[in-house]
């Protein structure tokens, strides 16, 4: 089996990262890795918000929790230390699906670089309130952009999670 297929049948979503931030040039393969993604028409009509400061991120935790509905305390990051925010281009058709393949490229990259990661959704309601799409204008970015999703990165606390058994009759073939 090759590297790649390997790595997609390894890779789990964590739920338990410990604090320590890991190297920068390891968050840059990440995200270039994101940036590679294939996209409707070629168009990359998507952006990467690379959060790594502590103070930011555990606003848009807090943000994230209460969208979430979840009990005070609660890190719907995990005590990820890294949140890697895909956003899509509403002016592009395809810009769900193009966000889509960023976060699955980097969720992989974080694999294949010994890092844990996990998909965490409400990035689309973030996005929605006004101190968000304040960040954006503050980055200078313009147009209509939705949160697609947040990749929470860092070092695993704990043990790799056993992968669920896979589900049958979820291929048909057409011979």
């Amino acid at each position: 089996m090759n590297d790649i297929i390997r790595a997609m049948e390894e890779r789990r979503s964590i739920r338990s990262f410990k604090p320590e931030m890991p190297p920068k040039e390891d968050i840059e393969q990440i995200i270039k890795a994101g940036l590679y993604a294939p996209s409707g028409r070629g168009e990359q009509a998507t952006i990467i918000l690379a959060v790594t400061n502590k103070k930011i991120r555990d606003m848009m935790s807090e943000s994230n929790r209460l969208i979430a509905g979840i009990k005070k305390g609660t890190d719907p990051f995990h005590g990820a230390p890294v949140i890697l925010i895909v956003l899509g281009d509403k002016d592009h058709p395809t810009y769900l699906y193009d966000g889509s393949l960023v976060m699955g490229n980097m969720l992989l990259a974080a694999h294949s670089l010994g890092l844990g990661s996990i998909w965490v959704h409400r990035a689309k309601e973030e996005f929605w309130l006004p101190e968000y799409k304040f960040i954006l204008e503050k980055l200078g970015i313009e147009g209509e952009w939705e949160g697609i999703g947040h990749c929470a990165v860092g070092y695993i606390d704990g043990d790799i999670p056993s992968p669920a058994p896979r589900k049958k009759n979820r291929v048909y073939w057409l011979e």
